[in-house]
């Protein structure tokens, strides 16, 4: 239900929280950096303002004692007018250096200042009503404003150092606090990339393994899709599709199962037949006429064991195993004594080895897989070739090993051995061609058993090699 309406709004919401926490901490961080540049920026203009205006001071101080110590000393009141020159720009300073963030301590410094210097000046203004000692004596008074300034400068030198102190810190504390942001910031992201990755590959994965499923031929399993609704209306189709599969499945073992019965019934006919005319029931018969008739008989043997080739495949998921004990072994000697003609017409020689060994299974799909897999091997090896029918035991498996002489098996052709009614590459001969169901009967039943059934490459043999394994005790799909 927490899925968004589409895959790509399920892509931009993915994209979007995990983008959040970082732009939310770049934010943090350029908040943090401006408000300390502002700081930084506040500090600095001041201190070069309080720089240049103690200079200031300083300076004009200094003029404004050697003029008022000229006026002393010349008794000449027309050098008042330079003082008040140096007075007017010493108001200015005093003015602009009042604007400054003083403490109390400065201030007091600073009104010191003034009222001092006011007090001369009154002095000076007023000289003729003064004796020269109290004159000189007010003038004299210019250096408490000398270490007034001097104060005022080094308190504001103090100032200034505890400003840069505190914006260390407060530097020293934005970068802590974008540093837990990061490590905090890592995880949460890394969560989500994880969390968003699972639910979006989610939906994705379940479509992955419906067509696998599909396209390996299973159709048991519905097909089911949580996620957005595009996808799973995607799913949706694919389960439609499914059952589509399945009606065609049951549409064509239907029509297999009756084309095979409508078969079997005139070529059994055939068949008997054949063989009334071989055995001169219905009188003698020339060498050729029996040898044409003797075709005729093997010919629809051939076809008749085709025809229950395919009823077999097609009943395979009716049937139901039915477990007992048996002996493979027994069953591996009875195959190879109903093919006993067929490697005699070849000059085959079939060597076998038994386990020694018995399991639990459906003896009569274990004789089919083992009848299938000889006559595979009949069919293909070469006239005075050695087919070999190995058992053995690994752990709990019984193994079976079957090797012939002939063309073997294209590379090409391996992957679909196993497939219904798939002819591979080597031609074989006779007016019959294969069903091309043997195998997959081999594979249905052996994998009924819990079992599996591939093909071995040896390398620099000639021949094929088939390798079927099953649980001795039964297996699971049993």
């Amino acid at each position: 239900m927490l899925y968004p309406g589409s895959f790509l709004k399920l892509l931009l919401v993915a994209f979007s929280l995990v983008a959040l926490p970082l732009v939310v901490a770049l934010i943090t961080s350029a908040i943090a950096v401006d408000q300390l540049a502002n700081r930084s920026e506040t500090a600095v203009y001041q201190a070069v303002r309080a720089t240049q205006s103690s200079r200031r001071l300083s300076e004009l101080l200094t003029i404004m004692e050697r003029s008022a110590r000229q006026i002393v000393i010349l008794n000449d009141r027309s050098l008042l007018a330079a003082y008040k020159i140096s007075r007017t720009q010493f108001e200015e300073t005093t003015a602009q250096f009042s604007q400054l963030p003083f403490d109390a301590g400065q201030r007091g410094e600073l009104d010191a200042i003034i009222t001092t210097e006011q007090q001369i000046y009154d002095a000076l203004s007023n000289a003729e009503l003064l004796n020269p000692a109290a004159l000189r004596a007010q003038v004299g008074r210019f250096g408490e404003l000398a270490a007034h300034a001097q104060s005022i400068v080094a308190k504001a030198s103090r100032v200034i150092d505890l400003e840069v102190d505190e914006m260390r810190r407060t530097a020293l504390e934005a970068r802590r606090i974008m540093l837990w942001q990061a490590l905090a910031l890592i995880p949460v992201v890394v969560f989500l990339v994880f969390g968003f990755a699972a639910v979006i590959a989610r939906p994705i994965r379940q479509i992955d393994a419906a067509i696998r499923e599909l396209g390996g031929g299973k159709f048991d399993t519905p097909v089911s899709v949580s996620g957005p609704a595009d996808l799973e209306y995607l799913g949706s189709r694919l389960e439609w599709m499914r059952l589509q599969l399945i009606n065609i499945e049951q549409q064509k073992n239907r029509f297999l199962q009756q084309i095979s019965h409508e078969l079997k019934t005139p070529l059994t006919a055939l068949r008997e037949g054949a063989q009334l005319l071989s055995e001169d029931v219905l009188g003698s018969l020339t060498a050729e006429q029996r040898e044409v008739a003797e075709i005729l008989r093997q010919n629809s043997i051939k076809l008749q064991k085709q025809i229950e080739e395919l009823l077999d495949y097609t009943a395979i998921p009716l049937r139901t195993l039915e477990l007992a004990e048996l002996d493979p072994g027994r069953l591996m000697a009875e195959v190879a004594n109903d093919h006993k003609l067929q490697l005699q017409a070849k000059n085959l020689k079939l060597e076998t080895r038994d386990a020694g060994t018995r399991i639990v299974g459906d003896a009569a799909k274990i004789r089919v897989v083992l009848d299938n897999l000889l006559s595979n091997s009949i069919k293909f090896s070469p006239p005075g070739g050695i087919i070999r029918m190995e058992m053995r035991v690994d752990g709990e498996d019984l193994v079976l090993d079957v090797t012939d002489q002939g063309p073997g098996i294209a590379p090409a052709d391996r992957p679909h051995v196993f497939e219904p009614f798939y002819q591979g590459r080597v031609e074989t001969l006779g007016p019959v061609k294969g069903s091309g169901l043997g195998l997959s009967i081999v594979r249905e039943h052996v994998m009924a058993h819990g079992g599996s059934a591939e093909i071995v490459a040896d390398e620099g043999e000639a021949g094929s090699h088939f390798r079927i394994r099953v649980p001795r005790k039964g297996g699971a799909a049993a």
